[in-house]
């Protein structure tokens, strides 16, 4: 008996996809198939088989060490995983121990930048069978059960914007490695604040022709490659998906782009606002709405005129908004993400609702008899982990339906309106979260306090960094 029907992971859907990925291996002849998950960071981890040792792995799935979820960004353990228990109060994580990643068939997908090799997103369980709490997936899945449960499905659209650069100096030296080591010496494809003129787009069309070329070849539902306001900046957008789908999708795109880019002489990356002349930061905004299982309805949608959105959708903005600064380091996990936060820009500073206004934090779209009505949230950053991003959303939204909360009116001057600022720096966002009794309910204790500890240790790291602003400061004047 395999390890997914010993512990009740296997279905007929499952049985069925994984014949699929067989058939797939063998008729196109792959050699090599990654297995992937998701780690705290959204960051994927992983290991390569060969293809007969991958289609073994379908059912009873491949070791790794526990010790992945001690890493912060930097990739060190900041937890003592050879301590009692691990650090984590549990004997499964104690010693490094081996969890198991057990694929998701589901999410197959032949990799057109890498010859002869497939690609599997996976889950990662304890050898008793048990989900790794830690494991954001499993969370993200869980919530959109609970939704399911009360008649909705989650419905999200993508909007990343992220920087492309042509690569000068990989910076490989020995004197180079480090945790983390240099950052890799990049110049610009495109002098920017030319927004979306045709000719930035065509000045940098050769590196999107190539990613969008593998993007759509993955099946990836790509919308839009748009050149964006900033150097080397730009932007992809993909069509509305549900459930797991979006949070899949966002993580698998991050690291193609990154893989194809480095490819092909090019460095991509989804931080936030890189340290680089002139540069304008970077936004990832969350298209969302819930759809009705029984009808197939978007349950935001008003049925009347006078209203931009029915009462779920009222209160599930009105949540959003409650539980905003709680929220805000899932949305915005890194120190460099706060610092897009800023007054009169295109990006939010406070917890307020606009109609189709982008200096809100959610814009609503949409009204009376419009499908497509949704809430646009705007405070993410592209380097968020989209399963607890997502998460967090849902949880927050639904609290704010179950409460019939009221998001009040709209915030037509947003950068003015009275209302509660969002988190200045990622230690606010830290304890906002440590002390939310709502969150530690919703994702448990145990999770929360994984969570901070990781995120703390990374701020504690960051503050005991001398900056290139302290040493101008300092060194002379004292």
């Amino acid at each position: 008996m395999t390890f997914v029907e010993r512990h009740g992971l296997q279905s007929v859907e499952r049985r069925d996809a994984a014949r699929r990925v067989a058939d797939i291996v063998r008729s196109q002849k792959l050699e090599l198939v990654r297995l992937s998950f998701p780690d705290q960071h959204g960051i994927l981890r992983g290991k390569t088989l060969v293809a007969a040792e991958a289609l073994k792995a379908l059912d009873d799935g491949c070791t790794l060490t526990t010790s992945m979820f001690a890493k912060d960004t930097s990739h060190r353990s900041v937890f003592p995983v050879f301590s009692a228990n691990g650090g984590f109060g549990m004997p499964e994580m104690q010693g490094a121990a081996d969890a198991l990643m057990i694929p998701d068939p589901g999410s197959f997908r032949v990799l057109p930048w890498a010859e002869k090799t497939g690609w599997l997103l996976c889950d990662a369980y304890f050898q008793n069978g048990q989900p790794v709490p830690f494991a954001t997936r499993h969370l993200y899945r869980k919530v959109l059960q609970d939704l399911a449960a009360r008649g909705y499905d989650f419905v999200a659209g993508l909007e990343v914007e992220f920087h492309v650069f042509k690569l000068d100096d990989t910076r490989m030296r020995p004197a180079d490695a480090g945790q983390p080591g240099e950052p890799p010496s990049v110049s610009l494809l495109s002098h920017g604040y030319q927004y979306l003129t045709e000719q930035r787009f065509d000045q940098i069309a050769p590196v999107l022709d190539i990613i969008r070329r593998d993007v759509q070849a993955m099946d990836l539902p790509l919308r839009s490659v748009e050149i964006e306001f900033g150097p080397s900046q730009c932007e992809f957008t993909f069509q509305p998906t549900v459930g797991l789908l979006p949070a899949d999708l966002m993580v698998l795109f991050r690291s193609a782009v990154k893989q194809i880019c480095h490819r092909h002489g090019y460095h991509a990356t989804f931080m936030c606002r890189p340290k680089i002349a002139n540069v304008v930061s970077s936004g990832w905004h969350l298209h969302q709405s819930l759809v009705e299982r029984a009808t197939g309805e978007n349950a935001f949608m008003p049925r009347e005129g006078g209203t931009l959105l029915s009462p779920e959708g009222q209160g599930y903005l009105a949540g959003l908004l409650d539980h905003a600064e709680a929220a805000a380091v899932f949305s915005t996990p890194t120190i460099n993400g706060y610092k897009r936060y800023r007054s009169f820009s295109l990006a939010p500073d406070r917890a307020v609702w606009a109609r189709d206004n982008r200096g809100a934090m959610i814009r609503v779209l949409g009204g009376p008899g419009d499908p497509g009505t949704r809430l646009e949230n705007r405070v993410g950053e592209p380097a968020a982990n989209p399963y607890l991003y997502m998460a967090s959303q849902i949880l927050a939204g639904m609290d704010g339906v179950t409460r019939r909360l009221d998001p009040g009116p709209s915030a037509d001057v947003p950068y003015e309106a009275s209302r509660p600022p969002l988190p200045r720096t990622l230690a606010q966002a830290v304890a906002a979260l440590d002390a939310n009794a709502f969150f530690r309910e919703a994702m448990g204790d145990t999770f929360v306090d994984y969570y901070v500890h990781i995120k703390n240790a990374e701020i504690a790291r960051f503050d005991a960094e001398v900056s290139d602003w302290e040493h101008r400061e300092y060194f002379e004047i004292f």
